[in-house]
């Protein structure tokens, strides 16, 4: 019998690679996201499309509900549904402030709320997508960072609420990923401090990210993040955080090494001198 698997954020970047390859692997997969004309081209690589905005509580009821009735069963969840609200915390707009969390964070907690009691049965696996966004700071992304550092939290409460019911939460914790998400990062930023008290270093950073988008240094493929979703659904035994890339691993080890204060004038210069255009 073939394992049930929900992945949110379908219709682009991670999710949309990590719905091709589980239904690559054997898994039954229902791909969910708000755009249902993308999620259509999902149906050649095997994947039943799920139209749902995770801010929507009725909508996720309904769509758990669905696939529990056809399937029997929902055997793993990934949380992939989220975006960056970029800008200085002092110009982002409160209701931006909230959509941020609503959807990063209680998209999160409210499909895995949803689909726990299926998995109690027989156990299951959740697989939430953090961010090295939870582990160190940069200017202009107070509202992104914070949300992934909630989603951790989320995570390991969850992982010991979870774990007497033989339910395994794992966290995948990538750097960056070369996808169009630091482009919008970009224009989001813009967006919200171009024009105000921190335009011009605001600007400065934008183009930095933009340029990084471009480039490619040190990004992840959306692939390389699928395969370690694959893996925490897939072992006996799952991790409980994977690490996917480079800059995972060494930028929080820059922190250790020099300290807040020093690594948060680093992470400063290197953002919004310009030297990285």
């Amino acid at each position: 019998m073939k394992r049930v698997a929900i992945v949110t954020g379908a219709s682009s970047g991670i999710g949309r690679a990590a719905a091709i390859l589980l239904a690559a692997r054997g898994f039954a997969v229902y791909g969910a996201a708000r755009r249902a004309g993308r999620l259509a081209k999902l149906e050649r690589f095997g994947v039943k499309p799920l139209p749902l905005d995770v801010t929507d509580e009725a909508a996720c009821h309904r769509a758990v509900n669905r696939v529990a009735a056809r399937e029997g069963r929902v055997d793993v969840l990934v949380n992939c549904a989220g975006y960056g609200s970029f800008g200085a915390v002092e110009d982002v707009p409160p209701d931006e402030a909230l959509r941020q969390f609503e959807v990063n964070v209680l998209g999160t907690a409210r499909m895995s709320r949803l689909c726990l009691p299926r998995m109690r049965r027989s156990g299951g696996r959740i697989i939430n997508i953090s961010s090295v966004a939870a582990t160190v700071c940069v200017p202009f992304a107070g509202l992104y960072f914070a949300s992934k550092s909630a989603v951790e939290g989320l995570s390991g409460c969850l992982r010991q609420e979870t774990a007497p019911f033989g339910v395994r939460v794992v966290t995948i914790r990538p750097g960056l990923i070369r996808t169009n998400f630091w482009k919008t990062a970009s224009a989001k930023l813009e967006n919200a401090s171009a024009r105000g008290a921190y335009g011009s270093p605001a600007r400065t950073a934008a183009a930095t990210w933009r340029k990084q988008a471009m480039s490619g240094r040190l990004m992840s493929r959306p692939r390389d993040i699928a395969l370690a979703i694959l893996y925490a659904a897939a072992v006996p035994k799952p991790p409980a955080i994977v690490t996917v890339g480079a800059l995972v691993r060494l930028m929080p080890a820059m922190r250790a090494v020099l300290g807040d204060r020093a690594f948060d004038r680093m992470a400063r210069f290197a953002l919004t001198s310009g030297l990285l255009k």
